[in-house]
């Protein structure tokens, strides 16, 4: 897709980190923009924020819930009559070894990382191809969805499903020649709330016993938080996004570069056991 300008980009996540600068970027480029988030009040100042100027609405969405999800195509409808772009960026993170996460961890973060992506393919692809004319779609996934080992077995097992999708999704995009394209971002570090997703996680998915840290989980707790405000701003992901993936089409998005290596790791493992 070259010409955005009056088309309409649906985001996900979109009250802050990656989600916030996608949806800044598609209201530079001239188009109208649906922000979807959980946190209310987040949404809410974003709206503000980005509505100057702008096509802009706002629609608290659980995107973990179908029918929620369907809502948000059906406000997208009501406002703007098309969904040209949808990025499917909203993520959590939660839980270490796939043994000592909970059941409220798994379901949390396989809920909001991969259910979210589904609901929103499922809801709004029928869409796209309804209108017949070129979109895209972007699900944000991650580097880990490219190697192997996370500290955290949700997380890394959700990334990898994204990825995954991502691929098939576009193998029946070329296998029915829709005028669909698809790509799946994964960035390293970026400078994002990721590791405060706790403060969104449902009453009845938040674990029954929280750990209490020991002052080494605390130091490296401090430690990360610190390394995150140094990372990459969500601005550079977004400009990569839509040059990459929306204007060059390409199915992985890796802004990165320096992460080849740590992928080829992985697939030089697959190869050695062929």
């Amino acid at each position: 897709m070259q010409d955005l300008k009056g088309k309409t980009a649906v985001v996900t996540g979109a009250a802050s980190g990656i989600g916030k600068a996608l949806a800044t970027k598609s209201c530079a480029e001239g188009m109208n923009v649906v922000l979807a988030d959980v946190e209310e009040g987040a949404l809410a100042k974003a709206r503000d924020e980005l509505g100057r100027g702008a096509s802009v609405i706002s629609v608290v969405v659980d995107v973990s819930q179908p029918r929620a999800v369907d809502e948000l195509a059906r406000k997208t409808l009501e406002a703007f009559g098309s969904a040209d772009l949808l990025f499917n960026n909203a993520g959590v993170g939660a839980g270490s070894t796939i043994w000592e996460s909970t059941l409220e961890d798994w379901t949390w973060v396989i809920g909001v990382n991969l259910w979210g992506v589904i609901n929103g393919i499922r809801t709004f692809v029928p869409i796209m191809l309804k209108q017949n004319r070129p979109a895209h779609i972007v699900n944000t996934a991650s580097i880990a969805g490219l190697m192997k080992g996370h500290h955290s077995a949700p997380y890394i097992t959700t990334k990898h499903a994204v990825v995954a999708l991502t691929e098939q999704l576009s193998v029946e995009f070329e296998r029915t020649k829709a005028p669909i394209g698809v790509s799946a971002l994964c960035p390293s570090w970026v400078n994002t709330r990721i590791n405060e997703s706790g403060r969104n996680r449902p009453t009845n998915l938040r674990n029954q016993t929280e750990i209490q840290p020991t002052p080494e989980m605390l130091k490296r707790w401090e430690q990360m938080q610190e390394f995150i405000k140094r990372a990459t701003p969500p601005a550079a992901i977004a400009d990569a996004v839509f040059e990459e993936g929306i204007r060059m089409g390409k199915l992985y998005i890796i802004p990165h570069k320096e992460t080849a290596q740590v992928i080829k790791n992985r697939f030089d493992g697959i190869m050695k056991d062929v």
